[in-house]
Protein backbone atom coordinates (compact mmCIF):
# COMPACT_ATOMS: atom_id res chain seq x y z
CA UNK A 1 0.00 0.00 0.00
CA UNK A 2 1.25 3.44 -0.86
CA UNK A 3 1.61 6.11 1.77
CA UNK A 4 -1.37 8.48 1.64
CA UNK A 5 -0.54 11.89 0.22
CA UNK A 6 -2.93 14.77 -0.23
CA UNK A 7 -5.72 12.42 -1.30
CA UNK A 8 -7.85 12.94 -4.36
CA UNK A 9 -9.90 16.07 -4.66
CA UNK A 10 -13.44 15.92 -3.33
CA UNK A 11 -15.75 15.79 -6.30
CA UNK A 12 -18.59 13.76 -7.78
CA UNK A 13 -22.01 13.12 -6.28
CA UNK A 14 -21.02 10.12 -4.16
CA UNK A 15 -18.06 11.91 -2.62
CA UNK A 16 -20.14 15.06 -2.04
CA UNK A 17 -22.63 12.87 -0.16
CA UNK A 18 -19.81 11.41 1.94
CA UNK A 19 -18.47 14.88 2.64
CA UNK A 20 -21.94 15.98 3.67
CA UNK A 21 -22.17 13.10 6.12
CA UNK A 22 -18.85 14.15 7.61
CA UNK A 23 -19.52 17.87 7.76
CA UNK A 24 -23.21 17.94 8.62
CA UNK A 25 -24.87 16.87 11.83
CA UNK A 26 -22.20 18.44 14.02
CA UNK A 27 -20.72 15.90 16.44
CA UNK A 28 -21.73 16.29 20.08
CA UNK A 29 -19.64 18.92 21.86
CA UNK A 30 -17.31 17.67 24.57
CA UNK A 31 -16.07 19.91 27.38
CA UNK A 32 -12.44 20.58 28.29
CA UNK A 33 -9.38 20.76 26.10
CA UNK A 34 -8.72 21.83 22.52
CA UNK A 35 -9.62 19.73 19.50
CA UNK A 36 -6.42 17.99 18.42
CA UNK A 37 -5.23 15.97 15.45
CA UNK A 38 -4.59 12.25 15.70
CA UNK A 39 -2.61 9.78 13.59
CA UNK A 40 -4.32 6.97 11.68
CA UNK A 41 -2.39 3.91 10.52
CA UNK A 42 -4.11 1.63 8.02
CA UNK A 43 -3.39 -2.01 7.24
CA UNK A 44 -5.20 -4.11 4.63
CA UNK A 45 -4.56 -7.80 3.93
CA UNK A 46 -6.09 -8.81 0.56
CA UNK A 47 -8.77 -11.50 0.84
CA UNK A 48 -11.68 -12.98 -1.09
CA UNK A 49 -13.59 -13.76 2.12
CA UNK A 50 -16.33 -11.33 3.14
CA UNK A 51 -16.66 -12.88 6.61
CA UNK A 52 -13.29 -12.10 8.19
CA UNK A 53 -11.71 -8.84 9.29
CA UNK A 54 -8.82 -8.00 6.99
CA UNK A 55 -8.76 -4.25 7.68
CA UNK A 56 -7.22 -2.57 10.73
CA UNK A 57 -7.24 1.22 11.15
CA UNK A 58 -5.42 2.28 14.32
CA UNK A 59 -5.98 5.69 15.94
CA UNK A 60 -3.05 7.15 17.91
CA UNK A 61 -2.63 10.40 19.78
CA UNK A 62 -0.87 12.32 22.53
CA UNK A 63 -2.79 12.82 25.79
CA UNK A 64 -6.12 11.94 24.17
CA UNK A 65 -8.72 12.34 26.91
CA UNK A 66 -12.02 12.51 25.04
CA UNK A 67 -13.48 11.70 21.65
CA UNK A 68 -16.75 10.77 19.96
CA UNK A 69 -17.62 7.76 17.80
CA UNK A 70 -20.78 7.88 15.68
CA UNK A 71 -22.55 5.34 13.52
CA UNK A 72 -24.14 7.12 10.55
CA UNK A 73 -26.33 5.78 7.73
CA UNK A 74 -24.36 5.32 4.48
CA UNK A 75 -25.04 8.16 2.02
CA UNK A 76 -26.64 5.81 -0.51
CA UNK A 77 -29.19 4.40 1.97
CA UNK A 78 -32.21 6.05 0.32
CA UNK A 79 -31.37 4.35 -2.98
CA UNK A 80 -31.42 0.82 -1.51
CA UNK A 81 -34.42 -1.23 -2.50
CA UNK A 82 -33.48 -4.18 -0.28
CA UNK A 83 -30.83 -4.84 2.33
CA UNK A 84 -28.21 -7.57 1.99
CA UNK A 85 -27.29 -8.86 5.42
CA UNK A 86 -26.92 -12.64 4.93
CA UNK A 87 -23.43 -14.10 5.53
CA UNK A 88 -21.37 -14.71 2.41
CA UNK A 89 -18.85 -17.56 2.77
CA UNK A 90 -18.38 -18.01 -0.99
CA UNK A 91 -14.79 -16.77 -0.94
CA UNK A 92 -13.83 -18.27 2.44
CA UNK A 93 -12.01 -21.41 3.52
CA UNK A 94 -14.64 -22.07 6.18
CA UNK A 95 -18.43 -22.26 6.10
CA UNK A 96 -19.85 -20.51 9.12
CA UNK A 97 -19.17 -21.21 12.75
CA UNK A 98 -15.77 -20.60 14.29
CA UNK A 99 -12.87 -19.42 12.16
CA UNK A 100 -10.48 -22.38 11.65
CA UNK A 101 -7.56 -20.51 13.27
CA UNK A 102 -9.49 -19.57 16.43
CA UNK A 103 -9.20 -21.48 19.70
CA UNK A 104 -12.48 -22.62 21.24
CA UNK A 105 -13.41 -22.39 24.90
CA UNK A 106 -16.70 -23.97 25.95
CA UNK A 107 -19.29 -22.33 28.21
CA UNK A 108 -22.83 -23.04 29.35
CA UNK A 109 -24.96 -20.76 27.13
CA UNK A 110 -27.35 -18.34 28.80
CA UNK A 111 -29.26 -15.13 28.10
CA UNK A 112 -30.15 -12.74 30.93
CA UNK A 113 -31.98 -9.40 30.96
CA UNK A 114 -29.75 -7.32 33.23
CA UNK A 115 -31.88 -4.17 33.09
CA UNK A 116 -35.26 -3.26 31.60
CA UNK A 117 -36.35 0.36 32.03
CA UNK A 118 -38.46 2.95 30.25
CA UNK A 119 -35.65 3.96 27.87
CA UNK A 120 -33.14 1.11 27.86
CA UNK A 121 -32.84 -2.64 27.99
CA UNK A 122 -29.49 -4.30 28.72
CA UNK A 123 -29.07 -8.01 27.91
CA UNK A 124 -26.11 -10.23 28.77
CA UNK A 125 -25.36 -13.34 26.71
CA UNK A 126 -23.06 -16.25 27.48
CA UNK A 127 -22.11 -18.01 24.25
CA UNK A 128 -21.62 -21.77 23.99
CA UNK A 129 -18.05 -21.12 22.82
CA UNK A 130 -15.75 -18.13 22.52
CA UNK A 131 -12.23 -17.63 21.21
CA UNK A 132 -10.91 -16.29 24.55
CA UNK A 133 -11.25 -17.83 28.03
CA UNK A 134 -11.40 -14.45 29.83
CA UNK A 135 -14.40 -13.92 32.10
CA UNK A 136 -14.95 -10.19 32.65
CA UNK A 137 -17.28 -9.26 35.54
CA UNK A 138 -20.13 -6.90 34.62
CA UNK A 139 -21.66 -4.86 37.46
CA UNK A 140 -25.05 -3.19 37.26
CA UNK A 141 -26.30 -1.65 40.49
CA UNK A 142 -25.70 -4.07 43.34
CA UNK A 143 -25.43 -7.12 41.06
CA UNK A 144 -22.34 -8.57 39.38
CA UNK A 145 -22.59 -10.96 36.45
CA UNK A 146 -19.85 -13.23 35.13
CA UNK A 147 -19.29 -15.26 31.95
CA UNK A 148 -20.91 -12.57 29.80
CA UNK A 149 -19.43 -12.62 26.31
CA UNK A 150 -21.87 -10.18 24.78
CA UNK A 151 -23.61 -7.10 26.20
CA UNK A 152 -26.53 -5.88 24.10
CA UNK A 153 -27.87 -2.33 24.44
CA UNK A 154 -31.44 -1.70 23.32
CA UNK A 155 -33.12 1.70 22.99
CA UNK A 156 -36.88 1.73 23.64
CA UNK A 157 -38.81 3.24 20.72
CA UNK A 158 -42.55 3.48 21.27
CA UNK A 159 -42.04 0.96 24.05
CA UNK A 160 -40.27 -1.54 21.80
CA UNK A 161 -36.57 -2.34 22.29
CA UNK A 162 -34.30 -1.70 19.29
CA UNK A 163 -30.71 -2.90 19.49
CA UNK A 164 -28.19 -0.11 18.88
CA UNK A 165 -24.89 -1.34 20.40
CA UNK A 166 -22.93 -4.45 21.36
CA UNK A 167 -19.87 -4.90 23.54
CA UNK A 168 -17.78 -8.06 23.80
CA UNK A 169 -16.08 -7.57 27.20
CA UNK A 170 -13.64 -10.46 26.70
CA UNK A 171 -11.87 -8.86 23.72
CA UNK A 172 -13.06 -5.25 23.82
CA UNK A 173 -14.95 -5.11 20.52
CA UNK A 174 -17.87 -2.68 20.11
CA UNK A 175 -20.41 -2.57 17.32
CA UNK A 176 -22.88 0.30 16.96
CA UNK A 177 -25.59 1.31 14.52
CA UNK A 178 -28.26 4.01 14.25
CA UNK A 179 -31.91 3.15 14.61
CA UNK A 180 -32.83 1.43 11.34
CA UNK A 181 -35.50 2.64 8.97
CA UNK A 182 -38.61 0.47 9.24
CA UNK A 183 -38.03 -1.12 5.81
CA UNK A 184 -34.70 -2.56 6.99
CA UNK A 185 -36.09 -4.44 9.99
CA UNK A 186 -33.51 -4.70 12.77
CA UNK A 187 -30.73 -3.14 10.71
CA UNK A 188 -27.21 -4.40 10.18
CA UNK A 189 -23.89 -3.96 11.95
CA UNK A 190 -20.70 -3.44 9.97
CA UNK A 191 -17.23 -2.50 11.19
CA UNK A 192 -16.26 -2.99 14.83
CA UNK A 193 -14.50 -0.54 17.16
CA UNK A 194 -12.12 -1.05 20.05
CA UNK A 195 -11.74 1.68 22.70
CA UNK A 196 -8.77 1.83 25.06
CA UNK A 197 -5.17 0.56 25.01
CA UNK A 198 -4.81 -1.85 22.09
CA UNK A 199 -2.75 -4.99 22.66
CA UNK A 200 -1.91 -7.97 20.44
CA UNK A 201 -3.22 -11.35 21.64
CA UNK A 202 -3.29 -13.45 18.43
CA UNK A 203 -5.37 -10.56 17.13
CA UNK A 204 -5.85 -6.99 18.45
CA UNK A 205 -7.75 -6.80 21.75
CA UNK A 206 -8.46 -4.42 24.61
CA UNK A 207 -7.88 -6.20 27.91
CA UNK A 208 -10.84 -5.19 30.09
CA UNK A 209 -10.71 -6.03 33.81
CA UNK A 210 -14.33 -5.11 34.58
CA UNK A 211 -17.39 -3.32 33.22
CA UNK A 212 -19.74 -1.16 35.34
CA UNK A 213 -23.06 -0.10 33.80
CA UNK A 214 -24.89 3.04 34.93
CA UNK A 215 -28.41 3.35 33.56
CA UNK A 216 -29.35 7.01 34.19
CA UNK A 217 -27.85 8.43 32.06
CA UNK A 218 -26.64 5.31 30.32
CA UNK A 219 -22.89 4.75 30.34
CA UNK A 220 -20.42 1.89 30.60
CA UNK A 221 -17.19 2.26 32.57
CA UNK A 222 -14.42 -0.04 31.36
CA UNK A 223 -11.51 -0.63 33.72
CA UNK A 224 -8.43 -1.83 31.84
CA UNK A 225 -6.03 -4.50 33.07
CA UNK A 226 -3.12 -2.24 32.13
CA UNK A 227 -4.53 0.53 34.32
CA UNK A 228 -6.85 3.44 33.65
CA UNK A 229 -10.40 3.37 32.39
CA UNK A 230 -12.81 4.59 29.74
CA UNK A 231 -16.29 5.89 30.42
CA UNK A 232 -18.45 5.39 27.32
CA UNK A 233 -21.66 7.42 27.49
CA UNK A 234 -24.47 6.67 25.05
CA UNK A 235 -25.36 10.00 23.43
CA UNK A 236 -27.88 10.63 20.68
CA UNK A 237 -29.73 7.58 19.37
CA UNK A 238 -31.85 8.18 16.26
CA UNK A 239 -32.15 7.15 12.62
CA UNK A 240 -29.46 9.78 11.90
CA UNK A 241 -26.83 8.44 14.29
CA UNK A 242 -25.86 6.57 17.41
CA UNK A 243 -23.14 8.42 19.30
CA UNK A 244 -20.67 7.20 21.92
CA UNK A 245 -18.96 9.94 23.95
CA UNK A 246 -15.72 8.57 25.37
CA UNK A 247 -13.66 9.84 28.31
CA UNK A 248 -10.28 8.22 28.98
CA UNK A 249 -8.87 8.39 32.52
CA UNK A 250 -6.00 9.09 32.54
CA UNK A 251 -5.55 10.30 28.96
CA UNK A 252 -3.75 7.96 26.59
CA UNK A 253 -0.35 9.65 26.53
CA UNK A 254 2.69 9.83 24.30
CA UNK A 255 4.78 8.76 27.28
CA UNK A 256 2.91 5.44 27.52
CA UNK A 257 4.58 4.14 24.35
CA UNK A 258 8.26 3.88 23.43
CA UNK A 259 7.32 3.78 19.77
CA UNK A 260 5.52 7.11 19.37
CA UNK A 261 1.88 7.95 19.78
CA UNK A 262 -0.06 5.27 21.63
CA UNK A 263 -3.17 3.59 20.15
CA UNK A 264 -6.36 4.62 21.92
CA UNK A 265 -8.87 3.15 19.46
CA UNK A 266 -9.04 0.86 16.46
CA UNK A 267 -11.52 0.13 13.71
CA UNK A 268 -11.59 -3.40 12.32
CA UNK A 269 -13.47 -4.14 9.15
CA UNK A 270 -13.72 -6.08 5.90
CA UNK A 271 -12.75 -5.12 2.35
CA UNK A 272 -12.83 -7.39 -0.70
CA UNK A 273 -13.73 -4.80 -3.35
CA UNK A 274 -15.39 -1.34 -3.40
CA UNK A 275 -18.79 -2.99 -3.84
CA UNK A 276 -18.09 -5.79 -1.33
CA UNK A 277 -16.88 -4.10 1.84
CA UNK A 278 -17.93 -2.76 5.22
CA UNK A 279 -15.61 0.21 4.61
CA UNK A 280 -14.19 1.20 1.23
CA UNK A 281 -13.24 4.89 1.58
CA UNK A 282 -11.74 7.23 4.14
CA UNK A 283 -12.80 10.90 4.30
CA UNK A 284 -11.02 13.20 6.72
CA UNK A 285 -10.16 16.76 7.66
CA UNK A 286 -6.42 17.22 8.05
CA UNK A 287 -4.84 19.77 10.41
CA UNK A 288 -5.08 23.25 8.88
CA UNK A 289 -7.42 22.15 6.09
CA UNK A 290 -10.76 23.84 5.40
CA UNK A 291 -11.80 21.18 2.89
CA UNK A 292 -12.08 17.42 3.15
CA UNK A 293 -9.89 14.76 1.62
CA UNK A 294 -11.13 11.37 0.42
CA UNK A 295 -9.04 8.33 -0.42
CA UNK A 296 -9.89 4.76 -1.42
CA UNK A 297 -9.24 2.45 1.51
CA UNK A 298 -6.49 0.34 -0.15
CA UNK A 299 -4.39 3.53 -0.58
CA UNK A 300 -4.53 4.57 3.08
CA UNK A 301 -1.53 3.73 5.23
CA UNK A 302 -0.90 6.87 7.30
CA UNK A 303 -2.65 10.20 7.72
CA UNK A 304 -3.38 12.90 10.29
CA UNK A 305 -6.95 13.97 10.99
CA UNK A 306 -9.02 16.23 13.20
CA UNK A 307 -12.08 14.18 12.27
CA UNK A 308 -12.38 11.11 10.09
CA UNK A 309 -15.13 9.05 8.45
CA UNK A 310 -14.74 5.40 7.50
CA UNK A 311 -17.48 4.79 4.97
CA UNK A 312 -18.76 3.72 1.58
CA UNK A 313 -20.10 5.72 -1.38
CA UNK A 314 -20.79 2.65 -3.56
CA UNK A 315 -23.61 0.34 -2.37
CA UNK A 316 -22.08 -2.85 -1.04
CA UNK A 317 -23.13 -6.41 -1.71
CA UNK A 318 -22.22 -7.14 1.93
CA UNK A 319 -24.12 -5.60 4.87
CA UNK A 320 -25.59 -3.02 2.51
CA UNK A 321 -27.29 -0.85 5.16
CA UNK A 322 -24.46 -1.10 7.72
CA UNK A 323 -23.36 2.30 9.02
CA UNK A 324 -20.38 4.47 8.30
CA UNK A 325 -18.30 5.27 11.41
CA UNK A 326 -17.10 8.76 12.25
CA UNK A 327 -14.47 9.65 14.87
CA UNK A 328 -14.27 13.28 15.99
CA UNK A 329 -13.90 15.68 18.92
CA UNK A 330 -10.42 14.47 19.85
CA UNK A 331 -9.49 16.48 22.94
CA UNK A 332 -6.64 16.58 25.40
Amino acid sequence: MARTGRGRSVGGLAVIMLAGALASATPPALAAGDVIAIDVDGHLTPTTCAEEDNVSLTLKGTDVARFTVEALPPPYLASLQTDRSAPDFSGCNFNGGVHPTDPRHAFRPATRVLFDGAQWRIVGITLSSFWRPQRVPVTLGSRTFRNIHLLQVFKKVDGKPREIALLYPSDGNWRIKPLPEARFGYGTYGSSVMIGPIESRQRPVVEIASVAVTTSPLSLKLDFKAGGSATVAIGEVSTLRTALNVKLTPPISLTSSRHGRHPFAMLQSMYVAPDNADVSEVTWRAPGDTSLRTEALPNVTTLQARQILFGRSVPSRHNSSAPDLRFSNFRN
